[in-house]
């Protein structure tokens, strides 16, 4: 809605016995102004409608627009690691052409490579002589240094470049701070190379290396939230195997000092003494609950009690409604979520956005 784009409204999981699709339909009718004839039924698990999403998806969604003979402008949007091959970098042509064996280089690192091989993504890599504006293929250069690959960077020519970068993907500001140490200090090193190809096709995930007197060497690590925090876990063990262990999360502080200088904090210990301090700033996000009416009640009594304050109470039918506040994140990340659920025997649902900090 906000950058207008088409919207096809589907309903999914409609083979479940729990589905309530007139009710959802007047839900989605006001939140999208759309028709209700024009909202799709569906189910993944049954094949249901499948077809007919496919088809309207041909039908409705406009075209990919630019040009094949501009400079090549690509944008990279998520890479992999493979150890035959080095990195495989996924991209999406917004202007140009690419043929195999062209100089290539990075717009943002500037690192130049050969494009050894590219293709486009079926149900494997098929190798193609080309590729032109709209289309969306992989790289294969054999680049081996992960750092050299970020997600959102844009691919061009060394020859001819073009003139700036592709716009839209910006660095994001990591909100919850936890470290990660290997059960095994052996295996720091195994760890490091776990870390680096996970931020492969996860811009968002940082990570400087910490150590500490109790669990011995590890990372300071940076997340979007508590679900990616858990993410990021997960895919350590069943990707890499890895067993770690993970310390209680927290979130990052800025402090005011006596002399006006501005320090970000994320662990206790790097705090300036009480006597230098002149203000600490905490993050703040907005939440939004959605929960029956009749949990109204505790549901408030858990956010005020994590010093949040209502700006919002909206019913959205007779007996479900949405609740907006304004909570210090430091309250969130620990156990407001279980709390959330517990209370409202798990009929709430929880999303929040960063809203800036405060003192």
């Amino acid at each position: 809605l906000e950058h207008d784009l088409e919207i096809i409204p589907i309903l999914n999981k409609m083979d479940l016995p729990s589905a309530n699709p007139e009710e959802v339909k007047d839900q989605i009718v006001d939140l999208l102004g759309c028709r209700r004839e024009e909202i799709m039924a569906a189910s993944g698990k049954t094949g249901l409608g499948v077809d007919k999403v496919l088809e309207e998806i041909v039908h409705r969604i406009p075209a990919p627009k630019g040009d094949p003979n501009a400079p090549l402008q690509a944008l990279i949007f998520d890479s992999v690691f493979n150890s035959f091959r080095g990195i495989i970098a996924y991209f999406r042509v917004l202007n140009g052409t690419i043929k195999k064996g062209d100089r290539v280089k990075f717009f943002n690192t500037g690192v130049a490579y050969d494009a050894d091989e590219i293709g486009v993504l079926k149900m494997d890599l098929k190798p193609q002589p080309r590729l032109s504006a709209g289309d969306v293929g992989y790289i294969i250069s054999g680049i081996k240094t992960a750092s050299e690959v970020k997600v959102g960077d844009t691919i061009t020519h060394v020859e001819r470049p073009c003139v700036e970068a592709i716009k839209g993907f910006e660095d994001v500001k990591p909100m919850v701070w936890a470290g990660i140490f290997p059960v095994d200090t052996d295996e720091y090193e195994e760890l490091r190379d776990a870390m680096e190809k996970l931020k492969l096709n996860d811009a968002s995930l940082t990570w400087t290396p910490e150590a500490s007197a109790a669990l011995g060497f590890g990372f300071r690590c940076g997340f979007l939230g508590l679900l990616h925090m858990e993410i990021i876990q997960e895919r350590l063990e069943r990707e890499f195997g890895m067993t770690v262990i993970t310390t209680v999360p927290n979130v990052g502080y800025q402090v005011t000092t006596t002399k006006g200088e501005k320090i970000d904090v994320h662990n206790p210990s790097e705090l300036p003494e009480v006597v230098h301090i002149e203000s600490i700033e905490e993050p703040y996000i907005k939440a939004q609950i959605i929960t029956k009416s009749e949990y109204i009640g505790a549901i408030m009594t858990l956010c005020i009690e994590k010093r949040g304050i209502l700006i919002g109470q909206n019913y959205l039918t007779t007996d479900r409604v949405e609740l907006t506040f304004e909570l210090p994140l430091g309250e969130v990340v620990f156990d407001f979520f279980d709390k959330l659920k517990s209370i409202s025997r798990g009929y709430a649902s929880f999303d929040y956005h960063p809203v800036g900090s405060k003192e």
